[in-house]
């Protein structure tokens, strides 16, 4: 096909004119052009990949109206004021709306006033409103929030299967379908469903490099969550809960404790979730605890956390929301607070569901997260495998299992035990049973079941009381997730042997288990952000709340937290300086230049410019080294590199990767100790590698390994990037 370049007329010009920016994200480019030329395309891109641009840019190149298909009220006015703000003519037509309201719109849909008209299915599928559609000259039909075309996806909406009648009405229109979660039989549902013919399909990586997964073991979660907040008082973030009186409950306590915080559930009236939701978007609450129904359409671009107060029901909902964090592209925490308990919980929930069908896949999704709460390896791993992407790098340095590995120890006998009591059991009853009944026979329970199926004559009855309850069960997770059991999906989940099971039953074989975590480490702020001056960051931050307030939209509408902190690092004092930062199109470099360019100006006035491009290549050796909280693991790999053993021979002797060690040295620089960088770097690579993170920002790890050839790799930039962070600090 003829290729139509990047610098082709209307495309890079008009990306900087509107949107501020000076090149595309990965596959942007190629989506927009095939969409261009006519071609059906499926897009997969992470939450805050861009995908609302590859729909937004064709747009502009072109008459006509590009029409885009979103289940969600709130994300319609939220990118159509952005849109606004930015000098496209766009609007919505959804329930919120006034009838007044409505007919001015529609009437300007007929004067051919608008470029994008954002819209529920269900108003979409109106006759009157297809009627009308059909006379608007549509030159796109963009389907946002795809997944939810398929029962196999975590949001299944059947009114998503009605769409794919445009395709008879409007059959010469190309469609973009667009997702930020699916898996392969997600994908395939969708370009069924939707009757894409013969699409161009775009999958983007699903790694999210600036965000930091961790779980923690559930204990006391509420003084967990406030700790963690407490530590973090300028940050905003999301709080999921698995109930709403769950969500109500831990809001009320934390304004009881001086945070300012909201629920959001479907048992809100429509009102109170509007309200809620506009207070967080616009900064004058720093929580959200919420449902499930919260945050798949909010684009609040400086959401700092995610913590997950509930297990979560399975994991594209978990990467999607998790996903709400660091959409500007520095750096985000995702916590889970995990107990098995509530593993039971929604366990309980998933039996009352009628669907036979819709039960089964529900347990198989639960086990997957469990499986990945309770899992000894990368979390990034897991999560992309999730997806059927190969994460290949040494450990990402960026999950609490590779910065923190956990411990392990000989299960030999204990896995011997627990895999004969699953082969006796079948043995004398002829059938399977689950996971707690054999714990139960392990640890010599007296139970209805034991003494119907008169197991207390098994050999196995009562050898494992050297283990509790819960040891037994998390022991029986892990040889599931190591392929020595089976787990079905049924009602009554049960255990069975595998090959791999039978074979080291016999053999004898080592088996080496993980201990669990039994207390939650302390949690650390890993600030990651642009380094800039911030003091003038909070100047500019008031600012830029003033002057949303008085426009009545969220603060990221006038400027991204990025573009400020651009702002704060490069001190722009002309109208050329300042467009050249992030985000700032024409629009907005009218608008707001020289309201920002004087309050720049008048900060200089008695206050010194900053230097950030080499004032981080070593910690000061004079500041006080904070109460450190580093884990074992990380204080040994510390007390050996100071006693003069290089980073390759710890791995080596520790058994573990380069990577995590270098994660562990990070995370000592991030606690208060103290490390010359010119240990791991000459000067020549301090200088690159400060001018590097100055260019691409502190959360776009990848960004700044790219523009440096590979020639430093990730170990080394995390370590940099944790010096930077604690000089801030």
């Amino acid at each position: 096909m003829a290729a139509l370049k990047s610098d082709s007329p209307n495309l890079l010009p008009l990306l900087k004119q509107y949107f501020g920016f000076t090149s595309f994200r990965p596959l942007q480019e190629e989506i927009i052009r095939d969409s261009l030329a006519g071609r059906d395309t499926f897009a997969l891109l992470p939450t805050g990949g861009g995908k609302s641009l590859c729909f937004q840019l064709p747009a502009l190149t072109r008459d006509g109206l590009t029409v885009v298909v979103s289940p969600l009220i709130a994300l319609m006015k939220d990118q159509v004021d952005a849109l606004r703000a930015a000098g496209v003519p766009a609007t919505f037509l959804n329930s919120s709306l006034a009838a007044e309201e409505s007919r001015k719109r529609l009437r300007g849909l007929h004067n051919g006033e608008f470029r994008l008209l954002y819209v529920a299915p269900e108003r979409l599928m109106l006759s009157g409103f297809l009627e009308d559609l059909q006379r608007w000259n549509v030159r796109l039909i963009a389907i946002d929030e795809a997944h939810c075309i398929s029962e196999w996806g975590h949001d299944f909406r059947p009114e998503y299967r009605q769409i794919a009648q445009l395709r008879e009405l409007f059959p010469q229109v190309p469609f973009m379908a667009l997702t930020a979660t699916a898996t392969e039989r997600v994908r395939e549902d969708i370009v069924t469903h939707l009757k894409l013919r013969e699409p161009q399909i775009y999958v983007a990586s699903f790694n999210r490099p600036n965000l930091n997964y961790r779980v923690i073991t559930k204990n006391k979660p509420f003084d967990q969550l406030f700790d963690f907040l407490r530590a973090r008082p300028k940050q905003s973030g999301i709080v999921y809960c698995l109930s709403r009186k769950g969500a109500e409950s831990v809001a009320e306590r934390l304004n009881q404790n001086g945070i300012r915080a909201k629920p959001y559930h479907a048992g809100l009236t429509p009102r109170e979730r509007s309200e809620h939701q506009e207070l967080f978007l616009r900064d004058n609450i720093r929580v959200v605890c919420a449902t499930i129904a919260f945050g798949m359409g909010i684009n609040k671009p400086n959401v700092r956390f995610v913590v997950h107060y509930d297990l979560p029901k399975n994991i594209e909902g978990y990467y999607q929301e998790t996903g709400r964090a660091g959409r500007d592209g520095l750096p985000g925490e995702c916590i889970l607070l995990f107990s098995a308990g509530d593993a039971v919980k929604q366990t309980t929930f998933i039996d009352e569901k009628p669907n036979p069908q819709e039960r089964e896949i529900a347990r198989k999704q639960l086990q997957q997260m469990v499986h990945y709460a309770e899992c000894a390896n990368c979390r990034r791993s897991e999560l992309l495998a999730y997806f059927g992407e190969d994460f290949s790098a040494d450990g990402c340095g960026a999950c609490d299992n590779c910065l923190s590995p956990r411990a392990t120890f000989d299960g030999t006998l204990a896995a011997q035990k627990f895999l004969s009591c699953v082969f006796r059991i079948r043995e004398k009853t002829g059938f399977g049973v689950g996971l707690n009944h054999v714990v139960e026979v392990l640890t010599g329970a007296d139970t209805e079941k034991i003494r119907k199926w008169n197991h207390t004559q098994l050999s196995t009855y009562g050898i494992g009381k050297e283990h509790g309850r819960p040891e037994w069960a998390a022991i029986g997770r892990e040889l599931v997730r190591l392929g020595f059991l089976r787990q079905t999906a049924e009602k009554f989940s049960t255990l069975e042997l595998t090959h791999a099971g039978a074979a080291i039953l016999k053999s004898r074989d080592k088996v080496t288990l993980t201990k669990p975590v039994t207390t939650p480490e302390k949690t650390v702020s890993h600030v990651g952000e642009i380094a800039c001056d911030e003091v003038l960051f909070e100047r500019l931050r008031e600012l830029r709340k003033r002057l949303a307030d008085e426009r009545d939209v969220p603060a990221y509408i006038v400027f991204s937290d990025v573009a400020l902190r651009q702002m704060a690092r490069n001190y722009p004092q002309t109208e050329s300086d300042f467009a050249r930062i992030s985000g700032v199109g024409e629009k907005k470099r009218r608008e707001f230049g020289d309201i920002f360019l004087g309050e720049i100006a008048a900060y200089l006035q008695t206050n010194a410019r900053q230097i950030f491009a080499d004032d981080s290549f070593t910690t000061p050796a004079s500041r006080p080294a904070a109460r450190s909280s580093l884990g074992d693991s990380a204080r040994e790999t510390l007390r050996r590199f100071r006693s003069g053993a290089s980073v390759e021979q710890i791995a080596r002797e520790r058994g573990v990767t380069a990577g995590t060690i270098y994660g562990h040295l990070a995370e000592g620089l991030e606690q208060g100790e103290s490390l010359d960088l010119q240990n791991f770097f000459t000067l020549k690579e301090l200088a690159e590698v400060a001018a590097a993170f100055g260019n691409k920002g502190f959360g776009n790890l990848v960004g700044v390994f790219e523009a440096l050839g590979g020639k430093v790799d990730y170990g080394r930039l995390r370590l940099f990037r944790a010096a930077a962070n604690a000089r801030r600090t």
